[in-house]
């Protein structure tokens, strides 16, 4: 039985109670505006916060950022309290 999503397994998740089809998305290729054309890129750790991880893309050829990320899924740093 297909629901508005589509069929099982179709979307973000199966509404029919699966796992999701995908966690995330990681960015291969993207926009760069000072070559004027699609790059790929490489990920850079920018900072670490309490939400997450923060990424940020730059262009392969030039280095000119061109997106970010928030990585919730990261590694968590604790915090040890006396």
């Amino acid at each position: 039985m297909a629901d508005r999503f589509g069929p099982p397994g179709f979307g973000p998740s199966d509404p029919y109670g699966g796992q999701p089809d995908f966690e995330e998305f990681e960015a291969v290729e993207l926009y760069c505006p000072t070559c004027k054309h699609l790059v790929s890129v490489k990920k850079y750790l920018l900072l670490v916060l309490p939400d997450g991880d923060k990424y940020e893309y730059r262009c392969d050829k030039c280095g000119t950022p061109v997106g970010d990320k928030l990585d919730k899924g990261g590694n968590q740093i604790g915090f040890i309290t006396r």
